[in-house]
């Protein structure tokens, strides 16, 4: 793998103002360095989007700190976490090494003279530092970079300055930080700075720990994606970047990722570690994971784009849960979100599952809050309302928490619960309530919701009583490649098992009426490098073990959906009629999308569009649109 180069867009300053700090972080910068940092400097800075470093003593805690090797005692006395502290090199070599080795710094900021010097000091052992040094040019960065600096400061780099650094120094591996370095884990963060420092570095960087693309698009929002249009990877922006096409070449990888996708290529799924490898891909290795990945659907899936005719019934949003991401559930006196409480009655779902069924669907997905009313007596006459009325609709419904809830109130096993559902009419379960099957995540994220024991118990019960179910994860929070890896992992233990799930449903976070983004706690949402790699690396993992991959336009709109089906994606989900759940959270995409457009998608790529059952059974292949849903 090829070694790795930090950089860092910053602005020193001798105090900061709103209006100046949103200009510069228009222009590119994400940190402002201020020598005695006040309150107001450092308000102001994270008002503008950046983050507050202070040089030297300053009255308010910063982000992070740059200080001489006799100021670094005063801060471990306070006891601040090395990987906040910079030591500048203006000491005996003797000082500046035990001010490095006592802290742990993460930095060693150097003159660009004295580079080779400052490396000796980093290249010790047990020293897990970089050389850090103001760059003006990218021929100046070379001559640094040879000589041991592994951490380049850019002091007003323009977008095309930046990538042009990127390709005089294509023999490494480019990551832009922020004042933190990329290693700190969302845990630490969130131990270590001051809740509006946390908040202000959630909102700069992604799952990685990296600086997020400089681009206004998340997932919900009604702006296209920032696509290139001759490659996928939106992680650079210069317009070498964004010109320049894309053509798989594993022999011009770094000889790991080349490898694991080799592997794939040949059959072999990638282990637990390769799919963590496989998420942290940047730029050029994600074009190529998503060309191994649709290489792998063509051969599963042939050139089908499949889609089923259905109808989303949300029976309520009242919820005794809390969880951090859902902005659709409502407590039962609740008018301050979006939308009122409501609870809809036996009839009225019937209603509309017999309207869905009169309008060509064939299967009714049912989801909702928890009621603090309701035990698992509801669930079971739902399902016999409808299949009293509309007998050949197909019910997919019911998630495991809603499951694990019913079996609980009635005081028996989830299995007899499940026996019960199975009978009484249910026909598949979808996979959502899994969020991410980390239960360190889901520790803050859902934490009064069952863990993943729980979830998987449900789903391989479901799986051996002849209910087959989706799988879902839903990411851009407070997770990252490593709990990603784990709830890959679960899916995989769970299908090689039963072999009961029948798509992998990727749910990218839409954060705009998230709770916990309200509040400050997640990031906001995946950036397009994360959805590309979730989609792709889903084919990759589960290649051989589950054939379907689905785009959720519901959430990226139907544009970007189709994008996807150049990454490993075979099929576009449901028409939903009247999905609500996303809409609450604040996306802007319909909550209904006619057949005839997404086959039109499927067309417009060279594709075959065909509709399909909740069992993947082709129905109609190519069908001529109606104007129907």
């Amino acid at each position: 793998m090829r070694q790795s180069i930090t950089f860092l867009r910053l602005r020193p300053a001798e105090d900061v103002n709103e209006l100046w700090a949103s200009t510069r972080r228009r222009e590119g910068t994400t940190v402002v360095e201020v020598a005695g940092l006040s309150e107001q400097a450092r308000d102001s800075a994270l008002d503008g989007g950046l983050a507050p470093v202070a040089v030297g003593d300053g009255s308010v805690e910063p982000m992070a700190w740059v200080v001489g090797p006799d100021e670094v005692s005063d801060l471990l006395r306070a006891g601040v976490a090395g990987w906040r502290i910079t030591i500048v090199d203006n000491g005996p070599r003797r000082v500046v090494l035990a001010a490095a080795a006592r802290s742990g710094a993460a930095f060693l900021r150097t003159r660009r003279s004295r580079v080779a010097e400052a490396a000796a000091v980093a290249d010790l052992p047990g020293m897990d530092l970089r050389v850090s040094v103001f760059v003006d040019t990218p021929e100046e960065a070379v001559r640094a970079v040879d000589h041991g600096a592994r951490d380049l400061l850019l002091r007003g780099w323009d977008t095309e300055g930046v990538g042009r650094l990127r390709d005089t120094l294509s023999r490494y591996r480019l990551i832009e930080r922020g004042a933190l370095p990329p290693e700190v884990t969302i845990d630490a963060a969130r131990g270590e700075l001051p809740a509006e420092l946390f908040t202000a570095y959630l909102s700069q960087i992604d799952g990685s720990g990296t600086i997020r693309p400089r681009y206004d698009w998340a997932p919900g929002m009604d702006v296209d994606a920032p696509i290139p249009a001759n490659r996928l990877s939106a992680q650079w922006s210069d317009r070498a970047w964004q010109d320049h096409g894309f053509e798989l070449n594993l022999g011009a990888l770094d000889a790991d990722i080349a490898g694991i996708l080799r592997r794939s290529l040949d059959g072999d799924r990638p282990s637990h570690d390769e799919i963590e490898r496989l998420f942290r891909s940047r730029g050029e290795e994600v074009d190529a994971v998503a060309a191994v990945a649709d290489a792998l659907r063509l051969r599963a899936n042939g050139d089908v784009v499949t889609y089923v005719v259905n109808r989303n019934i949300n029976y309520t949003n009242q919820c005794t849960f809390k969880c951090g991401f859902c902005a659709f559930s409502k407590g039962p006196r609740s008018l301050n979100l979006r939308g009122e409480p409501y609870l809809m009655s036996i009839p009225q779902v019937v209603e509309r599952a017999v309207e869905a069924w009169n309008r060509g669907a064939t299967e009714v997905c049912l989801q909702g809050g928890i009621h603090p009313g309701f035990t698992g007596d509801f669930y079971v006459t739902v399902v016999e309302a409808i299949k009293q009325h509309v007998p050949e609709m197909h019910i997919h419904g019911f998630t495991p928490l809603e499951v694990w809830q019913g079996a609980e109130t009635l005081g028996v096993s989830v299995r007899a619960y499940l026996e019960r559902l199975r009978d009484a009419g249910l026909g598949t379960l979808p996979g959502t309530a899994a969020e991410i099957l980390d239960d360190a995540v889901r520790l803050h994220l859902c934490a009064d919701k069952i863990r993943t024991a729980q979830w998987a118990e449900v789903m391989i019960t479901a799986h051996e009583l002849g209910l087959r179910s989706t799988a879902t994860i839903m990411f851009g929070h407070i997770d990252s490649p490593a709990s990603w890896a784990n709830h890959f992992g679960v899916l995989r233990s769970i299908q090689e098992r039963t072999g009961g799930i029948t798509e992998i449903v990727p749910l990218p976070f839409v954060h705009m009426g998230a709770p916990i983004y309200l509040q400050g706690h997640a990031r906001p949402g995946p950036t397009w490098d994360e959805v590309l790699l979730m989609h792709s690396v889903a084919r990759v993992a589960f290649d051989g073990l589950i054939d379907n991959i689905q785009a959720s336009w519901v959430k990226l709109g139907p544009a970007a959906g189709g994008r996807l089906l150049r990454a490993g994606c075979n099929d576009l989900g449901g028409t939903l009629m009247d999905e609500t759940i996303s809409r609450s959270a604040g996306a802007a995409h319909g909550t209904s999308l006619r057949a005839a457009d997404m086959e039109e998608l499927a067309y417009s790529i060279g594709r075959t569009p065909a509709r399909r059952n909740t069992g993947y059974e082709i129905l109609e292949m190519s069908p001529t649109a109606r104007g129907q849903f």
